[in-house]
C-alpha cells in the first residue's frame, strides 16, 4: 500500500470518526446526557478528516509499469503536456485528478477458437486471397504504449485503444495482405514474406497513434472445406506419385543389382578360365620340359626305358607271355639257340 492510498484510508477513517461523535453526541442529548466535549471532538474530528481528504486528493503513486496523464481544471488545454513518471506526485486537489495507463506489453488475440480469443467466439480473420480462395486467420498482437506519448494516446483513444485501433486496424492489414496473395504462396513459399510485410504495416500505424509493436504472431490459417479436400487429394496423389517412383527406383536397384551381380559372376568364371588356362600352360611346358630331360636321357642311355620297365614289374614274376603275332614292346635281348638265359 503506498502512502497516497494509506491517506485515503486515514481520511475515510476520519469521517467514519467525526461521523460516530456527532451520533454519539445526538444520542446523549436525547437522553438529557451532558456531553460537554461533544463539540470539540466532532470540530477536530471534522477537521482532521477535511485536512486528510485535501492531502489524499493531491497526492498521486504511480507504478513503476504506470504512467499518469494530468487532466487539469487550471490549465488552459485541459491537461498537462508531461505524463507523471512512476513515484509519488502532488497536484492540485479536486482541481486535477489523474488517469493511470499501463506501459507494460500487452496481448491481443483474434482466434478461431472460442476460448483462446480476446473476444468470445469465433474472433478469426476472414480473408479473400488474390485467386479468390478464402481463408480464416488466427493472429496475436503484442503491443506496448509509449512511455512518451500517453498523453497523445489518451486525448485521441483514451482507454478505447484495443476495441477502436488494435482490432480494426489488424484485420484490415491481414486483409489487404491476403488479397496480394495466391493460396499456394500463402500456404508455402510467401508465408514468411506476408508475415514480415504485414508486421511492418501494423508497425508503422501503432507508431502513428502512440503504441509500440512488440511481436506480431501469425497464429493460424484456416482454410475452406473445399479447398482442404482438394489439398487432401493433392497430397494423396503426390503420396501415390511418390510411391510409384519410389518402386521404379526400387526396381531399377535391383535390376542393377542382378546386373553386376551376373556382370561378377562372369567375370569370375573369365578370371577362372584364364587360371585354369594359364594352370594348364605351366603344366604342359613343366612336361615338355620332363619329356625333353627324358630324351636327353634315353639318347645317352637307351636301355633306361627297359630298365624302368622291368622295374615296374612285380618282383614275384618269373615268366611272362607275350604275344607272337606283335612286335615287342620293348627290345627283348638276342637268344643264340642252344643257349639259357
Amino acid at each position: 500500500m503506498n502512502v497516497a492510498v494509506a491517506l485515503r484510508v486515514l481520511s475515510t477513517a476520519s469521517w467514519f470518526l467525526a461521523l460516530a461523535v456527532i451520533v454519539l453526541a445526538i444520542v446523549r442529548a436525547g437522553r438529557n446526557q451532558p456531553f460537554k466535549a461533544a463539540g470539540s471532538l466532532v470540530v477536530g474530528a471534522v477537521v482532521v478528516a477535511l485536512l486528510l481528504t485535501v492531502v489524499s486528493a493531491g497526492l498521486v503513486f504511480i507504478q513503476p509499469e504506470e504512467r499518469g496523464v494530468v487532466i487539469s481544471a487550471v490549465d488552459p488545454d485541459g491537461y498537462r503536456d508531461t505524463p507523471l513518471e512512476p513515484g509519488l506526485h502532488w497536484i492540485i486537489p479536486f482541481a486535477e485528478n489523474v488517469v493511470i495507463y499501463p506501459i507494460s506489453r500487452q496481448t491481443y488475440t483474434m482466434s478461431i477458437a472460442s476460448s483462446e480469443g480476446s473476444v468470445e467466439g469465433d474472433d478469426s480473420i476472414f480473408a479473400r486471397t488474390a485467386d479468390g480462395q478464402e481463408v480464416l486467420v488466427d493472429a496475436s498482437v503484442i503491443f506496448a504504449i509509449d512511455p512518451v506519448k500517453v498523453v497523445d494516446v489518451h486525448i485521441q483513444w483514451q482507454n478505447r485503444y484495443t476495441d477502436d485501433l488494435i482490432r480494426p486496424l489488424v484485420r484490415g492489414v491481414i486483409r489487404d495482405a491476403a488479397s496480394q496473395y495466391g493460396i499456394e504462396e500463402i500456404v508455402s513459399s510467401k508465408r514468411i514474406e506476408m508475415t514480415e510485410g504485414v508486421r511492418a504495416e501494423i508497425e508503422t500505424k501503432l507508431a502513428e497513434n502512440g503504441l509500440i509493436l512488440v511481436d506480431y504472431v501469425l497464429r493460424n490459417i484456416t482454410f475452406s472445406e473445399e479447398y482442404a479436400a482438394s489439398v487432401e487429394q493433392k497430397q494423396i496423389a503426390e503420396q501415390q506419385a511418390q510411391q510409384a517412383k519410389f518402386v521404379v527406383e526400387q526396381r531399377k536397384q535391383e535390376a542393377e543389382q542382378a546386373r553386376q551381380t551376373a556382370q561378377g559372376q562372369a567375370d569370375a568364371r573369365v578370371i577362372a578360365a584364364k587360371g585354369d588356362a594359364e594352370a594348364r600352360l605351366i603344366n604342359a611346358e613343366a612336361e615338355a620340359k620332363a619329356l625333353g630331360l627324358i630324351a636327353a636321357a634315353l639318347q645317352d642311355n637307351p636301355d633306361l626305358i627297359t630298365y624302368q620297365y622291368v622295374m615296374k614289374l612285380a618282383p614275384g614274376i618269373q615268366v611272362m607271355l607275350v604275344p607272337s603275332d606283335n612286335p615287342y614292346l620293348l627290345p627283348l635281348p638276342t637268344l643264340t639257340p642252344g643257349t639259357q638265359p
